[in-house]
């Protein structure tokens, strides 16, 4: 799952940076408003980490910019600002929460795993065949064995999963997979896709992973 850090105290985004990562997050950030708005316009997030004393456009425009443009990503409000007066006006706007500075780290995550839960569903686990995914856990089975992966490995199969039966081209993938910072190695889909291959396929007679030749990869059950 991909998340947007708008906030200007880079110690602030890189501490959030490594604990989301932790997380099997992927983390994009802006350090201004303007920036931000055009982050969360131009790319597809899950969730958007917005502070309300940033540069260039606060966080309450952003906020009123971002659904003025119909766009409906879950935002939570970072801010060291923490009266009742500021909370009501952050939610007004179209924040889906609100968590003043300083907060802990484990508060946040619980904070944003309510927000990416699925709606209407209290079912937190991605299936195809044998296959299992925990979002909350961040763990994965197959046949009920456990699986171990990488931060990374899991955001892939999870991505894989939430389009089964899509073929996905690899600039698809490492959109899914990458931060707008890192350098783009253009054979890290296929490095991943193989390690992911050796992890959930290899040991089992049914092979989920596809290779589209010429377009990308799918999983399915076929």
């Amino acid at each position: 799952m991909k998340i947007l850090i708008i906030e200007d105290d880079e110690k602030i985004i890189n501490f959030l940076r490594k604990g989301l990562e932790e997380e099997s997050y992927t983390v994009d950030s802006s350090l201004n408003g303007e920036e931000g708005i055009y982050l969360a316009s131009v790319n597809i997030y899950d969730l958007i980490l917005l502070d309300i004393m940033i540069p260039l456009k606060d966080g309450i425009e952003v906020c009123k910019t971002l659904r003025n443009s119909n766009i409906q990503t879950p935002i939570i409000m970072l801010t060291a600002k923490d009266s009742i007066e500021d909370k009501i006006k952050g939610l007004d706007i179209g924040a889906n929460d609100y968590l003043a500075k300083p907060f802990s780290f484990s508060e946040l995550l619980a904070r944003i795993r309510v927000q990416l839960r699925p709606k209407n569903s209290f079912d937190t686990t991605l299936r195809i065949a044998d296959l299992e995914l925990n979002l909350l856990t961040k763990t994965a089975k197959r046949a009920n064995n456990n699986i171990t992966l990488t931060a990374k490995e899991f955001s892939i199969l999870e991505f894989l999963i939430k389009n089964k039966n899509q073929v996905l081209s690899e600039t698809i993938i490492l959109d899914s997979l990458s931060n707008l910072d890192e350098i783009n190695m253009s054979n890290v889909v296929n490095v991943y896709i193989y390690r992911l291959r050796n992890k959930i396929d290899k040991p089992y007679t049914k092979k989920l992973i596809k290779t589209v030749r010429g377009m990308g990869f799918k999983i399915n059950d076929e």
